[in-house]
């Protein structure tokens, strides 16, 4: 098959490696002649996704993979065009559609009768039918269910483990029609591998949901679904550290019963997905109330656990205080709505000198992002745990010397190391020693 990704970001490369990797000719377009340039000399533009460097080498070498800049050059002949282009989401969850626009726009000049156009990005329900295929209709004068298809497949990947991702979860599709989503099935039976999971209720593979604004919601539902359950166990978390009771334990208990799944407490909840889609379905759906609540639960605990530290310190005007961790989450290098911006601003409003540690970036990358720099062995007096990287499983004072007070958003360091030390964790009580 000739197959075209549109979108070679931390998504879009991935896959389109993976569809060159089962012997289809793929070409890439991106619209940063860098990240081309980079592609076609088979290097990774974003180090740090795993099986990424060895698979694109390949890929390049055996003329399976090209990028362009061109869509002239990437959608005539193809079979299948497969969007990745990153949709944008302000803090009212309102939808800024205009790269997407563009890319549609740019297809829709080139498209030829045959094409199968699948978009991946997540959107709101209904952007398919209602935006896309009227888009693709009036740019390229053909009818789409006709002369072309649109499909619905949303991606279901986290960056790092895109590959492995791939081969455990179903692929949903939803199309406009059946013979769209029957497209839909028959390419991804050929572009991906499925690991057989017994423990699902269907067998793993393609999975037909009859309708692409059911794939839209899909997608939609199970992301929400965990900000709101971690939304849940963040008011646990708060409420139990009130009345002297460590929630990590009960939610641990619960959770032995298997109709409870509660998630993790924490300081922040980052990414590209959890922070983000909820706004998207509360912008489809005003009276969703239950997600509202949950997002504003999430997005207010960056500031509650400066609050937290303040307790343990005391007053923290012109205090040195450490943010642990850049990164929305361990071994990740990525800040996208990562709680370590929040946090800072939040210890700035409240006046401490703020430092920032992350050991997957060096002084310049933080300070691209407005931090000053903090080095393992500098005197702080006081420490913010934003990121569960691995280093800071055994971190402790010595580490960070003269440090007061730690708040621990992520549950991980070792309680044994911080003798001495006023020690918070999100979720457990303040011990009789510790301020409440």
């Amino acid at each position: 098959m000739k197959i075209t990704v549109v979108g070679l970001g931390k998504i879009g490369l991935p896959l389109a490696v993976q569809f060159a990797g089962k012997g289809h000719r793929v070409t890439g377009v991106d619209i940063n002649p860098r990240v081309v340039e980079l592609v076609n000399a088979a290097v990774e533009p974003f180090p740090g996704e795993a099986e990424l460097d060895v698979r694109l080498k390949q890929a390049i070498a055996d003329g399976a993979l090209t990028a362009t800049d061109d869509y002239a050059q990437a959608i005539p002949g193809a079979e299948y065009v497969v969007v990745v282009v990153p949709l944008f989401v302000d803090d009212e969850g309102v939808p800024d559609f205009g790269w997407m626009d563009s890319a549609t726009e740019a297809i829709a000049t080139h498209l030829r009768a045959g094409t199968t156009v699948i978009y991946e990005t997540t959107l709101p329900v209904g952007t398919c039918r209602t935006r896309w295929k009227p888009a693709l209709e009036h740019g390229s004068a053909l009818i789409e269910g006709t002369d072309f298809w649109v499909v619905f497949s949303p991606e279901r990947v986290l960056t790092g483990r895109v590959f492995a991702d791939l081969r455990k979860y179903p692929k949903l599709v939803g199309g406009l029609d059946a013979e769209g989503t029957g497209k839909a099935r028959e390419f991804y039976e050929a572009v991906l591998d499925f690991d057989p999971r017994p423990d699902l209720p269907r067998p793993n593979g393609v999975w037909d949901l009859g309708s692409a604004e059911a794939a839209e919601l899909a997608k939609l539902a199970e992301t929400t679904y965990r900000d709101v359950n971690i939304g849940l166990a963040n008011q646990f978390a708060r409420f139990a550290e009130h009345h002297g009771i460590d929630a990590l334990a009960v939610i641990e208990a619960s959770n032995s019963q298997p109709y409870s799944h509660i998630h993790r407490p924490g300081i922040a909840v980052g990414g590209h997905c959890i922070p983000v889609y909820p706004r998207l379905y509360l912008w489809n759906d005003p009276d969703a109330t239950v997600v509202r609540a949950a997002r504003e639960a999430n997005s207010a605990m960056p500031a509650y656990s400066v609050d937290a530290l303040a307790e343990a310190y005391g007053d923290l005007t012109d205090a040195r205080v450490v943010v642990l961790g850049a990164a929305y989450r361990g071994g990740v290098k990525e800040t996208a709505f990562s709680g370590v911006f929040p946090t800072v601003d939040a210890l700035r409003g409240k006046g401490a000198r703020v430092l920032v540690h992350d050991p997957l970036y060096d002084d310049d990358e933080l300070a691209a992002f407005g931090f000053a720099a903090y080095h393992l062995g500098e005197p702080v007096d006081a420490a913010i745990l934003q990121a569960d990287h691995t280093e800071y499983r055994t971190i402790g004072p010595a580490e960070l010397p003269g440090v007061r007070a730690l708040v621990d958003g992520r549950a991980i360091t070792d309680p044994a190391r911080w003798a001495g030390v006023v020690r918070r964790v999100i979720g457990v009580a303040p011990t009789p020693s510790q301020p409440s």
